[in-house]
């Protein structure tokens, strides 16, 4: 069983934002991080798990747990929201567009192809590697914030006056 800690932040909301996930795979630890220039908690929150996901399909790992201290994550998939979202047409319970529509979309492509548990863990609560996790997502935010959230910037670049 191959155990993996996620976790996002962003400086700001938006913000500079970054992701880590740590991959605890046959008594080794893999790192991947990343670091925005400009976007949000829950969007690096939710990368940081399509990273994981990518990886455990491409390694054709066929079982893993995600750790991830979003609870809006964690329960989207485990009391079956992303479901509903999926059959409402991307509209919440209350009729309105769900955030980040671009992500929960690979997210929910790519749990086709993986066998994973999701569990949720107490942000700053001592989780050796949650707490490793954080530390990298915002060493990213802070000092590696070059990559583009092109979705993000797209849909929240300034208006032109005509």
């Amino acid at each position: 069983m191959v155990e993996i800690y996620t976790d996002g932040t962003s400086l700001g909301n938006p913000g500079k934002g970054g992701f880590a996930v740590i991959i605890l795979f046959t008594e080794q630890e893999i790192i991947l991080a990343k670091g925005f220039r400009r976007t949000t908690n829950n969007r690096m929150e939710l990368l940081a798990v399509i990273e994981a996901l990518n990886f455990i399909k491409n390694n054709s790992i066929e079982n893993a747990t995600i750790y991830t201290d979003s609870q809006l994550i964690t329960k989207a998939i485990n009391e079956h929201w992303l479901e509903r979202w999926v059959k409402n047409g991307w509209l919440t319970s209350n009729k309105t567009k769900v955030l980040n529509i671009d992500l929960w979309q690979k997210l929910h492509f790519l749990l086709n192809f993986v066998n994973v548990k999701f569990k949720w863990v107490e942000g700053h609560s001592g989780n050796e590697f949650n707490e490793k996790a954080d530390k990298i997502a915002k060493k990213n935010a802070k000092d590696f914030a070059i990559e583009i959230d092109y979705q993000y910037e797209i849909e929240n670049r300034p208006k032109l006056i005509e």
